[in-house]
């Protein structure tokens, strides 16, 4: 093998090499990736969408704790006939309109409607665990994207680099061929290596631009060029703690305790509804007609059901069956929840040794390729040995980088199988949802409608035409 040739293959292996290091710095951080993901989610919307419509049944129940004032408006005309012996003749009345004020209410249920509200309050609180499971995924969803774009480019780096290396060599060994150092065949077998890594080439920069569909879709936006993440220090040191904080923490089991509390007052509620209610009423009305005065009416009344084929009875074996199902739920939820934290604590391991080994394997197929490198020269090895040699280098280098982003992309599912995954744990840069602010708003049930997104907006839009005024 010539000097020149030797010399090309080192760079080419060297920047290869060069290839695979992280980047010191780049315009768009993991943080700035998921404050974007954050704040551009539709899902997320969708579910405060969601939320919202779960403050509004506090609102609901508790209306009907209070009196409901109704009224009615009736127009009347009236025939009237007078019959004797020889003639029979009728007439017509005058029109005649009544209006009427009723204010009815619920004076017990025997606790009924208050259990009510206290069942979708239960609802509420499981819509928010809920929603905080959404914002996990939907962070998760931007890691996988923020990882997928980085490795799918260093691995297109890597192939546009083997590319150019294949390309020196190919153009070297005819240089040789041409003062007939080598044969036609070893020519042949640089040709084939350079298609190889072509195709290679082709296929990964297919998979990018794939990886960069998929993070605009999870980021909302196409990305740029992308940092190497630092590495984040779990919450917990070690297993145990770890799967004592999901069990806490976690809003899948969260949101299922406060589903199981809803259904144990649903229970209650339907064993109430043997029982009967007791209501009052007030009547005003107005009329007139001669006949008729102005009258008011006060009247209590207890209505109840003595038998409805059997409803009552079912509804209750109906409402205890709902509430075993969500307990039998959340037992299978801790423990899929439990399995998911020990499993990726595991897997966090197994990919941080997959990287010191990767490295380590990188460097041992570099030191082997120098060394076939110089067998080749010596003439104890043959230019197919070289280019063997380089493709397991390649590898080597496409397992490294594989290894590194699984490692660093694992810590961030830890997190999610902890229940910690959130813009709050990650201290994102970021304005943060809070899921109470329309329940305060609604929790008393106003007449009015309410909208804390609505009214900031025209706070905001009000202070800009205020500044363009002047």
């Amino acid at each position: 093998m010539s000097r020149h040739l030797k010399k090309t293959l080192f760079a080419g292996v060297a920047a290869l090499g060069m290839m695979t290091s992280p980047v010191a710095s780049w315009a768009e951080t993991l943080g700035d990736a998921l404050a974007s993901a954050y704040k551009n989610s539709g899902l997320l919307e969708q579910n405060r969408a969601t939320l919202r419509a779960a403050d509004e049944g506090v609102a609901s129940a508790l209306s009907a704790l209070r009196p409901m004032l109704s009224y009615s408006y009736q127009l009347s005309k009236q025939k009237s006939y007078a019959a004797t012996q020889t003639t029979q003749a009728d007439a017509w009345s005058g029109l005649s309109d009544t209006l009427s004020f009723v204010a009815s209410m619920d004076i017990y249920t025997f606790g009924r409607n208050k259990l009510s509200m206290d069942v979708q309050k239960e609802v509420v609180l499981a819509t928010r665990a809920a929603l905080v499971n959404v914002e996990q995924t939907v962070l998760a969803n931007a890691v996988d994207a923020y990882m997928g774009v980085r490795e799918a480019q260093a691995l297109v780096n890597l192939r546009q680099s083997a590319v150019r290396l294949n390309q020196q060599n190919l153009k070297a060994a005819q240089d040789r061929f041409d003062v007939g150092e080598i044969t036609r065949t070893e020519v042949a077998q640089y040709e084939a290596q350079l298609a190889s890594v072509r195709a290679d080439l082709a296929s990964a920069q297919g998979e990018l631009s794939a990886a960069r569909e998929a993070y605009k879709v999870a980021v909302g936006h196409y990305p740029q060029s992308l940092s190497t993440p630092p590495n984040i220090k779990l919450p917990v040191a070690s297993l145990d703690a770890a799967v004592t904080t999901a069990k806490q923490r976690h809003p899948g089991i969260i949101g299922l305790q406060h589903q199981v509390a809803a259904q144990d007052l649903a229970v209650t509620i339907a064993e109430r509804n043997m029982l009967p209610t007791v209501s009052g009423s007030v009547t005003q009305s107005y009329s007139d007609t001669n006949s008729d005065k102005d009258t008011t009416s006060v009247g209590v009344g207890i209505s109840g059901v003595i038998y409805q084929g059997g409803a009552i009875a079912s509804g209750v074996r109906g409402a205890i069956a709902d509430r075993d199902a969500v307990r039998a739920e959340l037992l299978q939820t801790s423990r899929e929840i439990e399995q998911g934290v020990r499993t990726n604590w595991a897997m966090l391991s197994v990919y941080a040794a997959a990287e010191e080994a990767s490295n380590a394997y990188v460097k041992a197929q570099r030191v082997a390729y120098n060394g076939v490198k110089e067998e080749a020269d010596l003439g104890a090895s043959t230019t197919l040995d070289v280019l063997s040699a380089e493709q397991d280098l390649l590898d080597a280098q496409v397992s490294a980088i594989q290894a590194r982003i699984a490692r660093e992309t694992q810590a961030y599912s830890v997190l999610q199988s902890l229940g910690m995954l959130t813009v709050d744990q990650l201290k994102l840069n970021v304005p943060v949802y809070d899921p109470a602010a329309y329940y305060n708003a609604v929790k008393n049930a106003p007449t009015s409608y309410v909208s804390p997104q609505g009214e900031k907006l025209d706070r905001v839009l009000q202070g800009l035409m205020k500044q363009q005024g002047q």
